[in-house]
């Protein structure tokens, strides 16, 4: 067998997929040696949403931005009828 085969058969990625213990990579080694000392606080997997801060309804939103685009548009056709060009 050649040396070239060597390498081949050492780097084949269905041979290292096949590997029964699998080393974890840097960062999951450095959280699960954090966590050993300080596990983190449970979190559920969607926050709920803030209640001390007031919640605008969506068609309020919606008719600020609409607004300020009919001004930017008038804003823009006004500079236009203004300019001599």
């Amino acid at each position: 067998m050649s040396e070239q085969d060597d390498l081949e058969r050492e780097f084949d990625i269905k041979w290292a997929g096949a590997a029964e213990h699998k080393e974890p990579s840097a960062r999951a080694r450095m959280l699960a040696a954090r966590w050993k000392e300080n596990p983190p606080d449970p979190a559920p997997f969607r926050a709920a949403p803030e209640r001390h801060a007031p919640r605008r309804s969506s068609w309020i939103s919606t008719a600020i931005v609409l607004g300020c685009v009919a001004a930017v548009i008038l804003l823009l056709g006004w500079a236009q009828t203004r300019s001599p060009y």
